[in-house]
């Protein structure tokens, strides 16, 4: 079980975190069309998984942007933004913040994607939701890059993200 914090307090995580080079847990979330997808809707690509709680607060809003305009360019990799917003929240904020190069995916349905990466916490005053957290895949999804940000109040690591998800020039 792991551990995050929101401000000074411990918030408790489930499961364990998935490994570097083993095969990235499989999910089902829905998209702002009410459309059912998986990690086999962007196969082939590398992809960047980013667990926010809420793209409705200051963090997640910036993180969300920064990796939207770190991809424009990059059509051949995926940046999957994945939250509890309902689809209709996730699609108004896109159109609103003018946010089109990544994949809001709402975890309405249930919260196993959060669960099977390691990030839903349990706890505390936002429990069921999910950590803040960066999982980059490769085009076999397979794992090669993650981090949980340990304060949830804080952002990711961009530089060490964009350097595993973009490819090589």
């Amino acid at each position: 079980m792991g551990q995050v914090k929101l401000k000074e307090n411990v918030i408790q995580t489930g499961k364990a975190l998935p490994k570097i080079g083993m095969p990235a847990p499989d999910f089902k979330l829905v998209n702002t069309d009410l459309v059912e997808k998986s990690l086999k809707d962007y196969a082939g690509k590398r992809k960047l998984l980013s667990f926010v709680p809420s793209l409705d607060t200051a963090v997640c809003s910036l993180s969300t942007k920064k990796f939207n305009d770190a991809v424009g360019a990059h059509p051949e990799v995926a940046v999957l933004v994945i939250s509890a917003d309902l689809p209709f929240a996730q699609k108004r904020w896109c159109g609103a913040e003018k946010v089109n190069n990544v994949h809001t995916l709402s975890m309405m349905k249930g919260r196993d994607a959060a669960a099977n990466y390691g990030v839903l916490m349990e706890d505390g005053p936002l429990a069921g939701l999910s950590a803040r957290a960066v999982f980059v895949l490769d085009e076999k999804d397979q794992l090669i890059y993650f981090e949980v940000v340990p304060e949830i109040t804080s952002e990711p690591d961009y530089d060490k993200a964009l350097e595993a998800l973009l490819p090589r020039v």
